[in-house]
């Protein structure tokens, strides 16, 4: 038995295993499962793909990671700094899916299966 906790309101309706069960059938389920899975695989391949060029290049390519922009900052610098971009980017792409593909679909679905459609 599942419960979700609601901080301004009644206690919602305990879930029942067969109500879960029905829900992992449910073809609405389904297609926000592979919604977040084409969403998230390549932008997760992508992220650890930088990732991965940025931290080759420092072991195989000092002299390229060398390179003076300006000043004291050079390339190694610059493409490690932008790790922080890459996160930040990821973070806010999945916030702005999430709330215009995903977050009504699933509060949907919720709802359906807790409450019988009703809110």
């Amino acid at each position: 038995m599942a419960t979700t906790p609601d901080s301004d309101g009644p206690a919602p309706p305990e879930v029942t295993d067969d109500q879960i069960a029905a829900m992992h059938d449910d073809p609405r389920f389904v297609e926000l499962k592979r919604t977040l899975f084409r969403f998230t695989v390549p932008v997760l391949l992508a992220a650890l793909a930088w990732y991965l060029v940025y931290v080759l290049l420092s072991a195989y390519a000092r002299g390229v990671m060398g390179i003076v922009l300006f000043g004291n900052i050079n390339l190694g610098l610059v493409l490690g700094l932008t790790q922080f971009v890459v996160t930040f980017w990821v973070t806010i792409a999945y916030s702005r899916f999430t709330a215009r593909k995903f977050d009504q679909q699933s509060a949907d679905l919720r709802d359906d299966i807790m409450n019988g459609g009703r809110r």
